[in-house]
C-alpha cells in the first residue's frame, strides 16, 4: 500500500517564486498548496492543516512573523521561513518564535528540499513514538537532576513541569544534557539538530539556544543549566 503524499504550505507574495518551488515540491512527490499572503494562509491552513509550512517573512496584508505567532497558539507543525533581508533581527525573532529553520533568498531548491525531508522525518518518529504504548517506562529516558526527557515521546519535563519543544530544540538538549559538563561545538550541535549532510549558520544554533534557554526561564527564573563557553560551544551543567 503506497503511502500517502505529504502536503506542504507554501505562503509567499512573489508569484514566480510560488510556481517554481511548486513545480520542485511537487516533482519530489509532495502535495502542494500555495497562497499569496498571510491572512490568506492561515484561515486555509486552520480549517485543513498541512504537514510542514514555508513562510515568506515579508508579505502585504499580514507577514510570515504574525502568521507564525497565530499559527502556533495551536500548531506545533515544522515551518522554515524564507528571507531576502540581510538584516538579522527578523530570522532571529523568527526562530525565537517558533520557526524551525529559515532560508535566505536566493537559495538553491536542492536544499530547500533536504530540509524539508530532515524536518518530515523528525516529525514521524515523534508520531510514532507518541502512538507507542504508555504503559512501560521508556528506558532511553534522559534524567538529570531536575531535568527528564523521553526521546521516544518527544517530552521534557523540568522540576515536574512540561517544557514543549520543537522538534530541533529537543534534539539540542538531548545532544548536551547525554554528557553533562562535556563541551558541544556549534557544529557538532549542527549534526544532532540537523544531520551531517546540513549545513546552518552558527546564529541558527545560537538563537536556538536562547530561545531554549527562554523556555526554561519561563518555568523557572533560576535555570541556568545551559552555559556558552565563547568561541567554543555549548555544555550542560553538571549538577
Amino acid at each position: 500500500m503506497q503511502a500517502m503524499a505529504q502536503t506542504i504550505a507554501l505562503v509567499d507574495d512573489d508569484r514566480n517564486i510560488l510556481a517554481s518551488v511548486q513545480m520542485t515540491l511537487e516533482a519530489e512527490g509532495f502535495n502542494v498548496r500555495t497562497y499569496t499572503d498571510g491572512a490568506e494562509a492561515l484561515k486555509a491552513l486552520t480549517a485543513q492543516p498541512v504537514d510542514l509550512a514555508i513562510l515568506d517573512i515579508k508579505m502585504p496584508r499580514m507577514d510570515g512573523m504574525e502568521l507564525l505567532e497565530r499559527l502556533r497558539r495551536s500548531s506545533d507543525l515544522p515551518v522554515i521561513f524564507l528571507t531576502s533581508k540581510d538584516d538579522e533581527v527578523d530570522e532571529i525573532m523568527g526562530l525565537r518564535m517558533g520557526a524551525d529553520d529559515y532560508i535566505k533568498k536566493p537559495f538553491s531548491q536542492r536544499l530547500l528540499i533536504e530540509r524539508i525531508r530532515t524536518l518530515l522525518r523528525r516529525e514521524s518518529l515523534v508520531r510514532e513514538a507518541e502512538a507507542s504504548p504508555q504503559g512501560q517506562g521508556n528506558p532511553e529516558s534522559i534524567v538529570r537532576g531536575d531535568l527528564v526527557m523521553d526521546p521516544l515521546r518527544h517530552a521534557c519535563t523540568w522540576k515536574g513541569q512540561p517544557v514543549q519543544l520543537t522538534v530541533t530544540e529537543f534534539l539540542l538538549l538531548k545532544a548536551l544534557a547525554q554528557r553533562p559538563g562535556h563541551v558541544k561545538s556549534r557544529d557538532q550541535l549542527m549534526d544532532a539538530a540537523y544531520g551531517e549532510h546540513i549545513y546552518v549558520d552558527d546564529r541558527t544554533i545560537d538563537s536556538h539556544v536562547k530561545r531554549l534557554r527562554k523556555k526554561f526561564k519561563a518555568s523557572d527564573g533560576e535555570f541556568q543549566m545551559i552555559e556558552t563557553l565563547y568561541g567554543v560551544g555549548y555544555r550542560y551543567r553538571e549538577n
